[in-house]
């Protein structure tokens, strides 16, 4: 009924771009906050710096799903250009204030095919737990009306607090795992992220799924990453 394997009873979501539509919204506050420093950077820019601007590829190539300052050092060394920590920071929170500003502004909405089967989960008797590289999980969940789904959150602030390394590292869903209390075959991971899937295929999981909301423009990057399927919405799964 759920599209998953027999074995699985945990069910690890992603959040932005999995369950919520939030990543559009980071993807706007990303593009922001990349091309006012790279115009700023312009006057001074050392040889071998692609200042083009901040792309929607870039945000899935490079920054979709890492924690916060790890995107940002991510895309900079993709564009070569070396910046200390302080600037780091400073992109990573001019992001943030950016994406806050606006979800309080506008809020945020879940996607239906998701609710359906987070719905169609908790009936079945699965449990679910989201793990999400944001630091604002607990707001996002708020806000769509998804905070009575999940068991436990493994969140950016929980990657800051217990040092855990950030995806493409499977450590967070590793933790978020033995917070619901099963070893990781048992779990399936849900993902709209590249460095999302690979930490799924990292960690040994039961089971990958990967959310291609780009149109398929993703899907053969999620399969070569190791997404055991391929979806366009999770309600593509329920038979």
């Amino acid at each position: 009924m759920l599209g998953l394997p027999s074995q699985i009873t945990v069910l690890l979501f992603d959040l932005d771009g999995v369950l919520t539509t939030t990543a559009t919204l980071h993807t706007t506050a990303w593009t922001d906050a990349f091309n006012a420093f790279l115009t700023a950077r312009a006057a001074d820019a050392a040889d071998g710096e692609d200042l083009a601007p901040f792309t929607e590829q870039d945000y899935l190539d490079h920054v979709d799903g890492r924690p916060r300052t790890d995107g940002v050092r991510n895309f900079l060394a993709a564009r070569g250009i070396v910046v200390d920590d302080e600037t780091v920071h400073a992109i990573a929170d001019a992001k943030n204030a950016a994406f806050v500003a606006t979800l309080e502004r506008d809020g945020v909405e879940p996607y239906p095919g998701s609710v359906r089967y987070l719905e169609a989960a908790r009936a079945a008797g699965l449990r679910i737990a989201v793990v999400t590289s944001s630091k604002n999980g607990a707001m996002v969940l708020e806000a769509a009306g998804l905070s009575g789904f999940p068991e436990h959150r493994v969140d950016g602030n929980t990657i800051v607090e217990e040092g855990l390394a950030g995806k493409p590292a499977p450590d967070s869903y590793l933790r978020g795992a033995e917070l619901m209390g099963v070893p990781p075959e048992r779990a399936a991971v849900v993902e709209d992220a590249i460095s999302g899937v690979r930490a799924g295929v990292a960690g040994a999981f039961g089971y990958v799924v990967g959310i291609d909301r780009t149109g398929g423009r993703q899907t053969d990057a999620m399969h070569t990453a190791g997404a055991d399927v391929v979806v366009s919405d999770l309600d593509d799964l329920l038979s």
